[in-house]
């Protein structure tokens, strides 16, 4: 009787029908789990990779980031969040389709920076993330209108930012940087 059901199992129908059996689920699997990531991808976080040196020090040149798309469909922007937009109208020359900057002001407030300190509401903002060398040109007195955000890269003598394109709409908003994942060796929340 062992015999037999060996035969059974050994035999080239039973094993095609294993095999095939197998594939398909893997298949299944492979279908399944790409279109996750795809839905993933599309509805809350997406890596972005940073070409320039406008965020150094904070973030430099090579860095791959993670970005939660949905921070601010259930939350608000802050001050201090480091964000990914993309780009204003008022820039329609530049190659490159999304930004990453640091929010420095929110709507109705008014920003300036005067011998080379940023205020807001005429209030001097201690800035940490930045280099006690870093320089930022002054700049007379901007008032963000509503639903709008002031950014600029922490880099401010390389950073193409509000400065040059003024405040940008919360709409452009495609999420916020919530952790480095590349290089290891500064693996963690920028």
């Amino acid at each position: 009787m062992i015999d037999v059901s060996l035969k059974k199992i050994l035999s080239a129908d039973s094993w095609g029908k294993t095999i095939w059996g197998s594939v398909r689920e893997w298949v299944l699997v492979v279908v399944v789990a790409l279109l996750a990531a795809l839905v993933l991808r599309a509805t809350l976080i997406q890596t972005y990779y940073i070409p320039s040196t406008s965020m150094t020090p904070t973030l430099e040149v090579g860095d791959r980031l993670m970005v939660y798309k949905l921070a601010f469909s259930i939350g608000d922007v802050d001050k201090g969040d480091i964000v990914v937009f993309s780009r204003p109208s008022r820039l329609p020359d530049s190659p490159i389709n999304d930004f990453v900057k640091r929010v420095v002001a929110l709507e109705g407030e008014k920003v300036e920076v005067t011998d080379g300190d940023l205020y807001i509401d005429g209030s001097r903002v201690d800035e940490p993330y930045l280099e006690s060398s870093t320089v930022t040109n002054d700049f007379e007195e901007v008032e963000v209108p509503d639903g709008h955000v002031f950014v600029m890269g922490d880099n401010r003598q390389n950073s193409r930012d509000s400065r040059d394109f003024g405040p940008i709409q919360e709409e452009l908003l495609v999420g916020e940087v919530f952790l480095r994942i590349w290089p290891f060796n500064n693996f963690g929340r920028p």
